[in-house]
């Protein structure tokens, strides 16, 4: 049915989820957050949180030979509004036109982490 996708690097969890799945050409990678390989949230800035995101989003694609170049789709979640504004700057650092399309949720992740992403990806 779906292929289990694992990339080199990839942050342990103990939670019952798959690090991203594909279906035919997509990819659909799971939530990412500030963790360190072994799955242990790294408090950090928004932006520092957002990169780690980010960098495990991108171990993920690599285990599926792809990039985020490959991004068709991002999911964000941001804890704070005030953060808005930083978000975009970076996410203009991490994409560029045209951009994927995007979902933004706000003041949705309490107090642990900053920032969470998730994404889906073609594979060519």
């Amino acid at each position: 049915m779906f292929t289990v996708i694992r990339g080199p690097g990839v942050p342990e969890s103990n939670l019952p989820f798959s690090p991203a799945v594909q279906v035919g050409s997509l990819v659909f990678v799971s939530g990412q957050a500030s963790v360190d390989e072994h799955g242990q949230i790294v408090a950090d800035t928004f932006a520092g949180e957002m990169r780690r995101s980010f960098a495990n989003v991108e171990r993920v694609l690599a285990g599926a030979g792809l990039t985020l170049q490959n991004v068709v789709k991002v999911s964000s979640y941001v804890a704070r509004q005030e953060d808005l504004a930083e978000y975009n700057r970076l996410y203009r650092e991490i994409f560029t036109a045209p951009y994927p399309a995007r979902t933004t949720l706000i003041g949705c992740l309490g107090n642990v982490v900053k920032f969470e992403v998730d994404v889906i990806a073609v594979a060519p």
